[in-house]
């Protein structure tokens, strides 16, 4: 088929190709309604009109060979319905918020999260919910300039809980604010270089990217690249602005080939005169998330994304492409075999030019194929799944235009934490600092605010929790180091290194999906390890993994950890082992029911077992994958102690 041809898309049909192709285009059934036509018109700024029969019928759109879909209803899950009718994420959310009632309804519950916001309350309170919101910013590479620093400091303490906490996305999240400060909160944050703009939703999150400030081509590029991906997959109708600053703009300029990317529909990617070229009324079927990195460092977890993109550079160290992968996620449900956590697998090679065109190509694949009846099994990796890597290419590969190239060969990757003083390239230095579970608060915060306020310090967010002072002149480096110290942000050389790989989400009080601790879990956790190493003979330098969930969705990626525990009951643990020091393998479930309290009679024979049978150099993931699961819960039930 020539990229020239075109054919007429008659509403409420779907469109016959040439004979010889005898394939249709693919509709989205969650999207057919009065209001909402694949590639139909509606009015700007979101008002949704219904187009006629003659101007649809007459608006030419480029023929894509999509694999067929039956003409039968497809049942849709409630989510589909409300985004919808909600006027572009608006309705009610506009109208709740007005109201005297501490919370939102379960409507405006679910369109709050596309602006950044979950609502919850202190489930450990009883006679009655204390609602309160959590806000999420969005931080491409973790960037976070001094002035709106400066600003979530402030909102922590005015408004928030007197904490801020960094995500395993390079994000901050503000915890209990209250419904009547919403948009006074909202506002500043725009206002001062930020936005909460899908930090949540059904739509492309926080894009990740190597946190370290390095003045290097192939990481300033991957930066870039983050940053362009963010742009292209931000939402266009203004709902948020509307939202929270009475529609007044605060975008900063887009690059060119940002905006051509985007409006480019010369391959039938593109709602027609929509607010949302890309995103159209029902947006994506579930959350997508996407990471850029530079080859061996596996900061940004790569492979549990939904598309993980890796800069390729010549001899010269020129940037000249990307590999991308494809179909990552974390997310499952306990006992539903059907759900898993999934390493995303590479489709192939573009040139760096393409790469927008690329990474939308992926996008509009899974937002016309991904499903919508079920929100358990709707996130990219299970469209994959179910299709195989090559029929999923193939599709890609109509809206794309071009054929992937065979992905280019990478060295081995490792996990960079950026902890410590590091150069930066041109005469400045970085220095990364660890914060357990990512929670500042007490005086850490203090302290923190007074060195970046006082040096005018730009930061950076890590995937990791922890967070970068960047730009920093060789004669504060003593006077910072000192301060920081005495706050109790150590140089890593002070930091347990249990506690620099080991994350935690944060579970209790506060999210409504946990089922046991994890935030306030670990220091204990990580203490009743290190004393478990010392029982066995480890050496202090010696480390595992550890990441720790209150529920099976995965937020700090326990799925990748060496020792993984994720929650499945009260103060109990379902035990995953299997992953690597550098992130790139996938653990299994090892132990369902583990009671916190009974963490020792597990570990200890393990982590006695490793001491004494490991290979030259094996890591305890890699040892317990070599011994298979049989051998070691073997290993436990005949483990007599260490004076055996």
């Amino acid at each position: 088929m020539s990229s020239s041809s075109t054919f007429r898309a008659p509403a409420g049909a779907a469109t016959v190709f040439s004979a010889d192709q005898k394939i249709r285009l693919g509709r989205l059934d969650a999207l057919r309604s009065s209001h909402s036509v694949f590639l139909g018109r509606y009015g700007r700024r979101g008002v949704s009109s219904p187009p006629s029969a003659s101007s649809s019928a007459s608006s030419p759109i480029q023929a894509v060979s999509t694999p067929a879909k039956t003409e039968t209803a497809t049942k849709r899950s409630k989510v589909e319905i409300i985004k919808e009718k909600s006027n572009f994420i608006r309705y009610p959310l506009n109208e709740e918020l007005l109201t005297e009632a501490p919370n939102v309804n379960e409507s405006a519950v679910q369109l709050i999260k596309f602006h950044g916001s979950y609502q919850q309350y202190n489930r450990e309170e009883r006679g009655g919910r204390s609602y309160s919101f959590m806000l999420r910013t969005k931080n491409p590479s973790g960037k976070v300039p001094n002035q709106l620093y400066l600003t979530m400091d402030d909102l922590a303490d005015e408004f928030g809980i007197g904490t801020l906490r960094l995500t395993t996305r390079q994000t901050f999240q503000l915890h209990g604010v209250l419904k009547q400060n919403l948009k006074t909160v909202m506002s500043s944050i725009i206002k001062n270089m930020g936005s909460t703009l899908g930090a949540c939703g059904d739509l492309n999150r926080n894009v990740l990217a190597p946190a370290a400030p390095y003045v290097k081509k192939d990481y300033l590029f991957a930066q870039e690249t983050a940053d362009n991906i963010a742009a292209l997959l931000s939402p266009q109708s203004g709902f948020y602005y509307d939202m929270w600053v009475d529609g007044e703009q605060f975008m900063t300029a887009e690059s060119p080939e940002v905006v051509k990317a985007r409006n480019d529909n010369s391959h039938g990617t593109n709602f027609v005169d929509s607010p949302e070229p890309i995103y159209g009324t029902q947006f994506l079927p579930r959350k997508f998330k996407v990471a850029v990195t530079v080859p061996t460092d596996n900061s940004v977890d790569l492979l549990t994304n939904d598309i993980g993109v890796v800069v390729v550079s010549d001899e010269n160290g020129e940037p000249q492409g990307f590999n991308i992968y494809v179909g990552g996620g974390m997310g499952r449900t306990h006992r539903m075999e059907s759900t898993f956590a999934r390493l995303a697998e590479p489709i192939g090679y573009v040139p760096k030019e393409d790469i927008l065109y690329a990474v939308k190509a992926i996008v509009v694949t899974q937002r016309e194929h991904g499903r919508r009846d079920d929100r358990k099994y709707s996130r990219m990796k299970y469209l994959i799944s179910s299709w195989g890597i090559e029929k999923f290419r193939d599709v890609v590969e109509q809206y794309y235009g071009k054929k992937f190239k065979p992905s280019r060969d990478l060295p081995e990757w490792e996990f960079k934490s950026y902890l410590g003083w590091h150069e930066q390239g041109d005469g400045a230095w970085f220095c990364g600092l660890h914060v357990d579970s990512g929670r500042v608060g007490g005086i850490m915060k203090k302290t923190l605010r007074e060195v970046i306020e006082k040096y005018k310090i730009d930061v950076r967010i890590t995937p990791n929790q922890n967070i970068v002072l960047c730009d920093i002149k060789t004669e504060w480096k003593r006077p910072i180091t000192t301060v920081l110290a005495q706050a109790g942000l150590l140089q890593p050389e002070f930091v347990d290194p249990l506690n620099q790989t080991a994350m935690a989400c944060p579970a209790f009080p506060l999210c409504p999906l946990a089922i046991t601790e994890a935030e306030r879990g670990i220091p204990s956790i990580l203490k009743r390890v290190r004393a478990m190493f010392e029982k066995v003979g480890l050496e202090y330098d010696e480390s595992v993994v550890i990441r720790v969930t209150g529920c099976p969705n995965g937020c700090a990626r326990p799925y990748m950890a060496e020792l993984g525990l994720v929650g499945d009951g009260p103060n109990s643990y379902q035990v995953w082992l299997g992953g690597t020091p550098n992130q790139m393998a996938i653990a299994r479930s090892f132990m369902d029911k583990v009671k916190v309290h009974d963490l020792e009679k597990v570990f200890e024979p393990l982590f006695y077992h490793w001491k004494h049978e490991r290979q030259t150099k094996e890591s305890f993931g890699e040892y317990t994958t070599r011994m298979g699961f049989e051998k070691l819960k073997e290993l436990i039930d005949t483990y007599k102690g260490v004076s055996q």
